[in-house]
């Protein structure tokens, strides 16, 4: 039986004749699949938040977490905050480790601290920022 399908095969596809009447018919084949085009990346899209004296890092992907802490922190400190909350959530302490490292580098912060039990403990830090500079007054002479 294997050795007609293997004839059967070999003529069908080098065009050598019919298949014989005793082969046994092949399955239809499947159209090939197409990769569905993945529309433009919606995730690269710019959203801006307002600035606050507050910041809740749950609504923002773990792989943007640093960057977002880092320019939330700038933009705050040019505002004037002399300090803010950043909400990182408790979990396996992860995103934690990610806010403290921005944190310890950041060039704004002065201290930080876990925030007390009533500005949600262990799972938020209290970052104490770097006063803003004053904008230097031209004297006329």
């Amino acid at each position: 039986m294997l050795r007609r399908l293997v004839a059967w095969l070999r003529r069908a596809l080098l065009g050598g004749g019919a298949p014989s009447p005793t082969a046994p018919a092949l399955p239809a084949r499947p159209p090939p699949r197409r990769r569905a085009r993945r529309p433009a990346d919606d995730d690269d899209d710019v959203v801006v938040v307002p600035i606050e004296d507050s910041i809740d890092l749950h609504t923002f992907a773990p792989r943007d977490v640093a960057s977002v802490t880092a320019e939330y922190l700038r933009e705050a400190a040019r505002l004037g905050f002399a300090e803010v909350r950043v909400v990182h959530g408790r979990g396996k302490g992860v995103q934690r480790r990610v806010v403290r490292s921005v944190l310890a580098r950041h060039a704004d912060v002065v201290d930080f601290r876990d925030a007390p039990a009533t500005r949600g403990g262990w799972g938020a830090q209290v970052v104490t920022l770097r006063p803003a500079p004053k904008p230097r007054s031209r004297r006329s002479s």
